[in-house]
């Protein structure tokens, strides 16, 4: 498939272009501007996997721990631990002074909720609910469990750094029913939504909360140690249309790009005073979810043969480019170069393609020209560049391919549905995970079959579930790299989602920005130049 191609001379343009109304008439220095991978289209971060969210969580939300540079859980709203009894017992201290944006202190009893409440939606906070055998609020500063077998893991859990973030929200509002969005937020962190500037599709506003208390200790590393709230003011201004968002970066209307288009890259490195990194060596893996409830992708045969012909270098051309060293093919289940990466079963993924083979074997295994309807992010570039992909792939399969391009918002709340095609349901989605939650089983939702009960698209596998206990409870790391063979074979049997390629994902920061912490856009212990 050609890769979409791009005028570059149009951003120049744009950047004359761009209407004045975003520049706010507040001090520079004080005043962030942001341009989100696209539109924040959920505002619970228990609801919802989506990275915008949870990035939108860490600005307004604290969670009882953190992770520091080297992935190492440390304390963030607890100032300590203490575990007896063998471990069946642990009892965490919050740091005293902790407040809500509403000006209430946070108490155990709402730590007590919001785990509760997160333990039902996260696979890591399941596993520790389920061995929960209670879990209480002696006092207004002491959270305890009482297990019913050790769970040394348990810090890890109530600090895991990817989605869904374990946040700690009000009592009041953490009694939501977890399949039921928070629309009130209000968090403990160093900046505060400003829902009446929310304009949905347009803009996003917090600012510094005047009441957040860092921690002590080190300098922060991504998600643990003193957050520092260094800006007044932040603004999220979505823009769909890359040119758009390079065009107001060259213009100094906008301070950081999160995701500039690759086409683009070469114009803007050309611009005095703007900067490329790569500030997430992990990367991201693209992914290809298949809805196992409706047809044609019910079909486990079905879903084996789409896998045999998905070329995996087409899918990262479109995200990247030719830019060297920006995309990484031959992917299986675990973020390469890591201890669980795995070349189990890789064949299927990384032999030659046989179309003419496979067009046969779809006919022989029933398919009878079903719709298959691919729901496509069109605000999100890396996004719809993939679903472009997989739709000329399935058409050159002979699939009956229905390409509904709607705004990421729309596709987080349709992939819930369980309907029929006919019933406004769906068939696939391109998605990608972060590098870090694909490092091992625990925060690995793709390589789930919990049926029903799991994410969505919904594949049953009890295979992989039992995989997966057996990694959580292997004893070595031969034994731990094993279950992960074991998975990646069962992933590429029973194809509950189709790797597509690791890409690394550039920012794009304006002269103002000095700094800014590793990882996923993280707004506390930013530096401004000037």
């Amino acid at each position: 498939m050609k890769r979409r191609m791009f005028n570059q001379a149009s951003a120049a343009a744009l950047a004359a272009a761009l209407s004045p109304s975003i520049v706010t008439a507040a001090t520079k220095a004080q005043v962030l501007k942001f341009v989100p991978q696209a539109d924040l289209g959920v505002l619970d971060p228990i609801w919802t996997t989506a990275y915008i969210t949870r990035n939108h969580g860490y600005l307004v939300y604290d969670t009882l721990y953190g992770l520091d540079d080297q992935y190492r859980v440390v304390p963030q709203m607890v100032q300590g631990h203490v575990v007896e009894k063998d471990g069946l017992v642990w009892k965490l201290t919050l740091r005293p002074g902790l407040v809500f944006h509403d000006n209430t202190p946070v108490r155990a009893v709402d730590v007590v909720a919001s785990i509760k409440r997160w333990g039902k939606r996260d696979a890591f906070g399941k596993e520790l609910l389920a061995q929960t055998d209670e879990l209480s609020a002696p006092s207004d500063s002491v959270v305890q469990f009482r297990l019913k077998k050790p769970f040394p893991q348990l810090p890890a859990a109530l600090g895991k750094l990817t989605s869904t973030m374990p946040c700690i929200m009000p009592e009041r509002l953490a009694r939501t029913d977890p399949s039921t969005q928070v629309t009130e937020i209000v968090g403990s962190g160093p900046y505060r939504l400003l829902a009446k500037e929310r304009i949905e599709g347009s803009l996003v506003v917090y600012e510094k909360f005047a009441g957040y208390k860092p921690s002590t200790g080190p300098a922060v590393g991504r998600t643990g140690g003193p957050k520092i709230a260094t800006l007044d003011r932040i603004e999220w201004h979505t823009m769909p249309d890359p040119a758009t968002a390079a065009a107001a970066l060259q213009a100094g209307e906008v301070d950081w790009v999160e995701q500039p288009l690759a086409d683009l890259l070469p114009l803007l490195k050309e611009q005095k005073g703007i900067k490329i990194d790569l500030n997430d060596p992990s990367g991201s893996i693209g992914s290809l979810r298949l809805n196992h409830l409706t047809a044609p992708f019910n079909n486990p045969a079905i879903r084996r043969i789409l896998l045999g012909v998905i070329n995996q270098a087409d899918f990262m051309s479109a995200v990247v480019g030719n830019n060297p060293g920006m995309s990484r093919t031959g992917v299986g289940v675990f973020t390469p170069g890591t201890p669980m990466a795995s070349t189990a079963g890789m064949s299927v993924l990384t032999g030659p393609g046989d179309m003419a083979k496979a067009k046969a074997a779809l006919k022989a295994a029933g398919y009878n020209g079903e719709p298959v309807v691919i729901l496509a992010a069109s605000d999100a570039a890396n996004m719809r560049s993939m679903s472009d992909v997989a739709a000329d792939t399935m058409k050159r399969l002979g699939m009956n391919v229905d390409y509904q391009s709607l705004d990421w918002g729309m596709v987080q709340k349709r992939r819930t549905s369980r309907a029929s095609i006919k019933e406004g349901g769906w068939s696939c989605l391109c998605t990608s995970i972060a590098g870090i939650e694909a490092l091992d089983p625990s925060s690995h939702q793709n390589s789930r079959g919990q049926g029903l009960n799991g994410q969505y698209g919904w594949p049953d596998s009890p295979k992989l579930e039992q995989y997966r206990a057996d990694w959580l409870a292997a004893p070595t790391l031969a034994a731990q790299k094993a279950a992960c063979d074991n998975i990646q074979k069962q992933v590429f049997e029973d194809v509950p989602y189709i790797p597509l390629g690791q890409f690394f994902q550039p920012v794009a920061y304006g002269p103002r920005i000095a700094s800014v912490p590793q990882g996923f856009p993280q707004f506390y212990n930013v530096k401004m130049a000037g």
